[in-house]
């Protein structure tokens, strides 16, 4: 039995590093995908998290095999199969942020089906996380995790979600109908400022808080990058700021923000509290390259909430 069952599509990265003095750029291999990224997260935090997706028999798959093993993540309930290669996506810079390719079209984790579910696993977990990019990657993946959800929900497990739009996978209606009939069952909704304004039209933090609140989520976090975190419940609303650092690649932050959110829930913090320790750790993840190697591990982000604190006027 795991604490967190992480539902999507992992992906094998190459994230562009500076260029060297000749113009010439190198890329760092990496590891991705929201809830890989997400899993190590929480794992790097104490939980206990297991996957499910499906891996290429390929040389992609057997490297995410190693890394879930080092880091801890339970992948019992990862399959293995010839139906498709493991996806794989290049990170690169410039002045306006990173920018992503990928070639994911017809990969393993978009193969997957409802039938291939370990609905025994779901039903003895304490949550399930799932996001927009688990549902937009094939019309087969999206009833996997509505199904998934139904398997979560039937026996009391909580549903956390990460909206994690990508305008590649599906056009904004599409999206915005599909992930909005998933929060509506969710405990925990962590939507991205930027998604909510494409899906919804909104751009009044309050008013996405309202929105996600209205469909019945107990528990909203607006992500909001530069900006910080935005926590509504049905009982308050509390803004919590950035922590501040010297920032290289922000690529899988918000993944960090989720994983860490959800392993301090589990661990018994009040949504507040959680919503503060993963503020800290998705800043330590931006200083850093790739979207695993630089996520922090509890003791580190401990010690930055501890320096913040001493540094704060009382």
């Amino acid at each position: 039995m795991v604490d967190l069952l992480c539902m999507g599509e992992p992906m094998l990265e190459f994230n562009q590093l500076p260029a060297n003095a000749d113009g010439t750029c190198h890329y760092l291999e990496g590891h991705g995908g929201d809830t890989s990224n997400a899993a190590i997260a929480a794992a790097r935090q104490g939980a206990t998290v297991g996957m499910i997706t499906a891996l290429g028999q390929d040389m992609p798959g057997d490297s995410f095999m190693a890394l879930w093993a080092r880091e801890g993540v339970d992948a019992t309930t990862v399959q293995r199969t010839d139906r498709g290669p493991t996806g794989v996506y290049f990170v690169t810079h410039d002045t306006g942020g990173h920018h992503f390719l990928h070639y994911r079209a017809g990969s393993a984790a978009a193969c997957y089906r409802p039938d291939d579910l370990p609905l025994d696993a779901i039903a003895r977990a304490k949550m399930l996380y799932v996001s927009g990019i688990s549902q937009g990657i094939s019309a087969a993946a999206c009833d996997a995790v509505f199904a998934a959800i139904d398997g979560a929900v039937q026996h009391g497990v909580k549903v956390a979600y990460d909206t994690n739009y990508r305008p590649k996978l599906w056009p904004p209606a599409r999206a915005a109908a599909v992930m909005h009939a998933a929060m509506a069952r969710a405990d925990y909704a962590m939507p991205g400022q930027e998604d909510v304004q494409t899906l919804t039209g909104l751009t009044d933090p309050d008013a996405m808080l309202d929105f996600y609140l209205r469909l019945g989520c107990r528990v909203v976090v607006l992500k909001m990058g530069g900006q910080g975190a935005y926590l509504g419940t049905p009982d308050g609303r509390v803004r919590v700021p950035a922590h501040p650092v010297a920032s290289v690649d922000a690529t899988g932050a918000g993944d960090t923000f989720c994983g860490s959110f959800l392993a301090r829930i589990i661990h018994g913090d009040g949504p507040e509290a959680a919503v503060r320790y993963a503020s800290v750790a998705a800043a330590l993840k931006c200083t850093g390259y790739g979207a695993v190697a630089p996520i922090p591990y509890a003791a580190q982000v401990r010690a930055a909430l501890e320096a913040a604190a001493s540094c704060s006027p009382r």
